[in-house]
């Protein structure tokens, strides 16, 4: 196989290139807007892990006969599998998707706009004129 080589020029203009994409990218404002929003996903994420772990998961445990589900384990060999805790894991995407669910079409209904029905443009009198001589002439 034969090697291409490649100038220090051609690398020099292709890094300054990709320099100047990503200096336009982070000046677009998009990245602050992911980055409050992974914040605040976070900070989100938490009040509902604490919510499950503190207010939920005890009432199921309670409503199924007390049972903690941080302590549903079983061992295999020395391997210890905790599937309580991936149950209450579980929980927590389920009640954060079912928010955001709800948060995403709440906003939508905000930024939807209702659409006026579209009007029949008014035609000229002049081809109003001659679609009436076309539908005589036809019925002749």
């Amino acid at each position: 196989m034969e090697e291409k080589k490649i100038s220090k020029e051609e690398m020099l203009k292709k890094g300054k290139g990709t320099l100047n994409e990503f200096k336009e990218f982070i000046s677009k404002g998009n990245v602050m807007d992911l980055a409050v929003g992974v914040i605040i996903g976070n900070a989100f994420g938490k009040i509902v892990t604490s919510l499950v772990d503190n207010v939920l998961m005890p009432l199921i445990g309670m409503v199924i006969g007390g049972l903690d589900f941080t302590d549903l384990k079983f061992h295999i060999g020395e391997a210890t599998v905790s599937y309580g805790i991936f149950i209450q894991n579980v929980i927590d995407f389920l009640i954060i998707a079912a928010c955001i669910f709800v948060m995403v079409k709440t906003l939508s209904k905000f930024n939807k706009k209702e659409e006026a029905p579209a009007e029949e443009p008014k035609k000229d009198e002049q081809v109003v004129l001659l679609e009436e001589i076309r539908d005589l002439l036809k019925q002749k």
